[in-house]
């Protein structure tokens, strides 16, 4: 079973989070979402693979809203994303960059934002 854990303090490592929930049964991993931006610090949250549902159950009983190096966690069952859904990156269509809504450097192009000079 795949276990989500949020309000993750920033300073802990995959390690301590395997190790939290060890106790419980057998980890198969545990995983610190780092943002890869910002010199890989953590986003806060996490996800534990354990290879018992019995066992992954108890943990998240055990763990869910309890604290953990000063934060107070969440821990719940992961749920897959839904097909065909896919993260932003940030950027919206047509913005940011030069594209038809403004913004951008483009000074040939009379469409808004950026240093246009026509």
């Amino acid at each position: 079973m795949n276990i989500y854990v949020g309000n993750l303090n920033w300073n802990m490592t995959s390690e301590d989070l395997q190790d939290l929930f060890a106790p419980y049964g057998e980890v198969v991993s545990a995983k610190i979402v780092t943002d890869k931006f910002k010199n890989n610090r953590s986003k806060g949250f996490g996800f534990v693979e354990m290879s018992d549902d019995d066992a992954a159950r108890t943990a998240i009983s055990a763990l869910n809203d309890t604290e953990v190096q000063e934060r107070k966690i969440v821990v719940n069952e992961s749920t897959p994303r839904p097909e065909g859904e896919r993260r932003s990156s940030g950027f919206k269509r047509g913005g940011g960059f030069g594209g038809n809504r403004g913004g951008g450097f483009n000074r040939d192009r009379g469409n808004g934002g950026g240093y246009n000079r026509y």
